[in-house]
């Protein structure tokens, strides 16, 4: 048991939601004769349960894991599985309805923008102030002050109450605090998102240095694929307040990946005028058998149905596909293949697209689809689809492919 650094035993916690009914429609005389019989009425009136309800949520039930000092844990889920409910109950945000946690060591956490800040207080005084909350002393926070000013870049409003920060200027001055006061243990929400480009690539960078290289905790929410694989050595992926797998990183992404393509309801981000509109898409192998798993040069199978609500002549369909650190790796349109595609109103059309010859770098790859013409967007939808590449037996490579390798080009060396 004393190898853990944070355990986790049997933790649920539930909210009282309260819901008010749908009121009885009365006419003016019965409200006016309702509201004479209260006058003189001291007395609290009683709810009237045909409007008012209460219901108990469980956001988390029955969560049990444990953690090693320097395990780097990414904690997955969709909008309300539990993920943040989880890290309030870890940092003492808030206590479980039932459950132990055991935790051993400083907890430094980044829930939301401005966590642990004092808004009437200049950023100087907040440093100070977080230093003293993880229990340093003065003179600690000053040996590091310089380092922590440096990183968020907010210098020049070092003496502003922080009540004036843009969120921008919040989430970097927490980061900085909450990444160099030497905590033990390290959590850090979505809030990370707030922040430009740059500067997330600066904080996944430091969380990288503090894990890997200090050997402290990290636990990390994200619904950024790659950030996760990059920083963390396991992950946690949880549904409706449960933990529906604990172990290892590469494994908890993929069922999270395919837990979300599970049809339409759950495809990403969709615009469009809907006038010709995506209805399902299928992968297949060259047998017709539905796969998402696929051999480094093998031919993948796209089956599309698509309806027209309009007549709608020249049709470009595209498939852009991604990596999980959201790089575009190829495109295919049927235009380029020369493949003229129309309908009329009210007509579906089921259409099988070959893909030759994928050479992809072993990993989990995401599929966007956009329907267009005329000048105008049909339907584009993001991460409609995803498939795992895995590395072929003819490729005499050892070890893995460098990160920085997209795709796989076969060669043939002989000498002259």
């Amino acid at each position: 048991m004393g190898d853990y650094i944070i355990e986790i035993s049997n933790v649920s916690k539930s909210y009282t939601l309260a819901h008010e009914g749908k009121e009885k429609y009365t006419t003016l005389r019965e409200e006016i004769t309702r509201k004479a019989k209260s006058f003189g009425a001291f007395r609290k009136p009683k709810a009237n349960p045909e409007l008012s309800s209460t219901e108990e949520f469980w956001a988390l039930n029955d969560v049990s894991f444990n953690l090693k000092q320097g395990d780097r844990v990414g904690i997955l889920g969709r909008n309300g599985a539990g993920k943040s409910t989880l890290l309030k109950v870890l940092s003492r945000i808030t206590e479980p309805t039932r459950g132990t946690i055991r935790i051993r060591g400083r907890v430094a956490s980044l829930l939301e923008v401005g966590t642990g800040f004092h808004p009437e207080l200049t950023g100087r005084e907040n440093i100070f102030l977080n230093g003293a909350i993880l229990g340093m002393s003065r003179n600690d926070v000053r040996k590091k002050f310089d380092e922590i000013v440096e990183f968020s870049e907010v210098e020049k409003f070092l003496d502003t109450p922080v009540k004036r920060y843009s969120s921008g200027m919040y989430v970097r001055l927490a980061f900085a605090v909450a990444a160099h006061l030497e905590p033990e243990i390290l959590i850090v929400d979505e809030v990370l998102a707030v922040g430009d480009a740059q500067f997330q690539r600066k904080c996944l960078g430091k969380m990288e240095d503090v894990s890997k290289g200090e050997g402290r905790t990290l636990l990390f929410v994200s619904h950024n694929m790659a950030s996760i694989q990059k920083l963390c050595n396991d992950a946690v992926l949880m549904e409706k307040g449960q933990v529906l797998f604990h172990g290892g990183t590469q494994e908890a992404v993929t069922m999270y990946l395919n837990k979300n393509r599970q049809g339409e309801g759950n495809w990403g981000h969709r615009h469009g005028n809907g006038h010709v509109k995506l209805l399902a898409i299928g992968l297949e192998s060259n047998e017709g058998r539905a796969r998402n798993e696929f051999i480094m040069g093998e031919d993948v199978y796209f089956r599309l149905r698509i309806q027209f609500e309009r007549d709608v002549q020249h049709l470009d369909i595209g498939m852009n596909f991604k990596n999980l650190m959201d790089e575009t790796i190829t495109h295919i349109t049927n235009l380029d293949s020369g493949y003229e595609l129309s309908g009329r109103e009210g007509e579906v059309k089921d259409i099988l697209v070959k893909a030759t010859n994928i050479w992809f770098t072993p990993g989990q790859y995401n599929i966007d689809i956009g329907i267009v013409g005329q000048d105008k967007e049909f339907d584009i939808i993001e991460n409609v689809a995803d498939f795992q590449m895995i590395q072929s037996k003819d490729i005499h490579r050892p070890g893995i492919f460098p990160s920085h390798v997209k795709v796989f080009t076969k060669s043939i060396w002989e000498a002259s």
